[in-house]
């Protein structure tokens, strides 16, 4: 990839995962409620995830924002399950989220019907303009949404259909979403690391041991594909919160 600027997020650790969750959902609400004294919309990209569950409760209970002014939309989902899935990211940020804040506009991604098609009709609905605020992840692997490594860095696409490797498949068991990596879905729609990347603030949550690799590779690996998320560190304004089973300084090696 061409050179580019490199800085470094900014990283707290807390004692538990709510403790994450409260101090990453009061960064987001700050964000939120900064764009909001100005005219117009805010505009946030979210992710859905074990790990965004305390993220997004407390932020759900943050007060003196004007959900009726934001809009919401989501970074991935799978494709080849049934609309009703419990395990559909857009059918999880609906009952985690979107249903507890009263008058937010979530724009969902649409998984049934021709999903080439639908990966182009989302980056339209997106548009060009940055997001506000984006509210990530990082999986086992490393990946950012659901670009799995080898990822494009400078993906010209804003979303595309992919394959999902087995360590992210892995994840999805794992986490206890589906009982066998046979019934998790092979592929995906995902929005790409340059349009999540594309935003004023961004917000990771990583909470747990299994993620304590992934950090590790991404405050300190080259800058890279391999571990896409070396790539948060391209951007100027980017928080990752962990708590003490994921920050690397508690390896114990």
């Amino acid at each position: 990839m061409p050179t580019v600027a490199e800085y470094a997020p900014a990283v707290t650790t807390h004692p538990t995962r709510a403790a994450l969750g409260a101090a990453a959902a009061e960064h987001a609400a700050d964000v939120l409620r900064t764009r909001l004294d100005r005219p117009g919309i805010a505009r946030v990209m979210l992710a859905a995830a074990p790990s965004q569950q305390e993220t997004l409760s407390a932020l759900a209970r943050a007060k003196g924002i004007d959900w009726s002014r934001v809009v919401a939309f989501h970074m991935d989902d799978y494709l080849g399950l049934p609309d009703d899935a419990p395990q559909g990211f857009g059918n999880w940020l609906e009952r985690h989220f979107a249903t507890r804040v009263r008058g937010i506009r979530f724009e969902r991604l649409r998984t049934a019907g021709d999903p080439e098609a639908e990966a182009h009709r989302y980056a339209a609905l997106m548009g060009r303009e940055p997001f506000d605020l984006v509210l990530l992840g990082l999986g086992v692997n490393g990946h950012l949404a659901f670009n799995d490594p080898p990822a494009d860095l400078d993906d010209p696409r804003a979303a595309r259909v992919v394959e999902l490797d087995d360590v992210s498949r892995r994840q999805q068991v794992d986490e206890g979403h589906f009982p066998s990596i046979g019934d998790v879905p092979r592929r995906a729609i995902t929005i790409t690391i340059p349009r999540l990347l594309h935003a004023t603030e961004i917000i990771a949550s990583v909470p747990g041991t299994e993620k304590r690799r992934a950090v590790a590779d991404t405050l300190g690996s080259e800058i890279h594909g391999d571990r896409p998320g070396t790539a948060l560190r391209t951007h100027p304004r980017v928080a990752i919160y962990l708590d003490t089973e994921s920050a690397p300084e508690n390896d114990g090696s």
